[in-house]
């Protein structure tokens, strides 16, 4: 089944990759990226290229929510578990390539304007994890998964409607929604369709950010917030050059 979905989304999006030359696939890492709207049309790509292109199997340590939707049990397919803090810390102890992105939720659930946007708010816990295993960071950066849909409904327009109004006061928003974080927004993508938009997706692995001259200084919040804004300021680059790549691609609408 996920191959199916990885050749329909090969055939849809003709993804690009680069930075490969940049890691060691030999020595695990963390990967930190950017989370798209939505959240699952680009990850499925990436994953398989990077077993493609390395061997390794990834892990994805995924949002509590998707484990709870239809598309959960694909989730296990694709190596996901729980975002937890002991099960990143149980991969690191086997040596595992892992995949996490800080945004979680939050991030996938966009409001208008908030295109390739990292909406992390004052998590540092990767970069606790990192240094306290050692663990270098990649920062991934993804383009394109946010362009397959045009944002009509957000979070704020739910929240300032009379059935915003009706779910705070019930107590529903706090409760399920965590005060509003994981409202989707309604989106169009082909011509006002649910389907996505054909855009090319662009992927970029940059070089390393070691944690290891941090030893014995996972609990300094000085450092790992050091450590946090290195890696946000790389993925932020990254989207960056690839947005370039994509303004000067005749072909990104496939």
């Amino acid at each position: 089944m996920s191959r199916l979905v990885t050749s329909i989304q090969r055939f849809w999006h003709s993804p690009r990759f680069y930075g490969f030359e940049n890691i060691d696939p030999n020595k695990p890492a963390l990967m930190v990226a950017n989370h798209s709207l939505y959240g699952i049309i680009d990850v499925p790509l990436f994953v398989e290229e990077f077993y493609l292109q390395t061997g390794k199997r990834i892990r994805i340590l995924a949002d509590s929510m998707h484990f709870n939707m239809p598309w959960g049990k694909t989730f296990f397919d694709y190596g996901c578990v729980l975002g937890a803090r002991d099960n990143c810390a149980q991969l690191m102890s086997e040596n595992e390539w892992i995949l996490v992105f800080p945004g979680g939720g939050r991030e996938v659930a966009k409001r208008k304007g908030e295109k390739y946007q990292l909406t992390w708010k004052n998590r540092t816990g990767f970069a606790r994890l990192a240094i306290q295993h050692g663990y270098p960071i990649v920062p991934i950066a993804s383009v394109g998964g946010d362009d397959c849909y045009d944002i009509r409904y957000d979070a704020e327009d739910v929240m300032d409607s009379w059935l915003g109004k009706a779910l705070d006061k019930t107590g529903i928003t706090e409760k399920y929604l965590r005060n509003g974080d994981v409202i989707f927004p309604v989106a169009t993508g082909l011509k006002g369709s649910p389907l996505p938009k054909p855009e090319r997706f662009y992927y970029k692995l940059g070089k390393p950010v070691e944690t290891a001259q941090y030893e014995g200084k996972s609990d300094c919040d000085e450092i790992q917030w050091k450590v946090r804004e290195e890696v946000s300021n790389a993925i932020y680059s990254q989207i960056s050059e690839l947005r370039a790549i994509q303004a000067a691609d005749e072909n990104r609408w496939i």
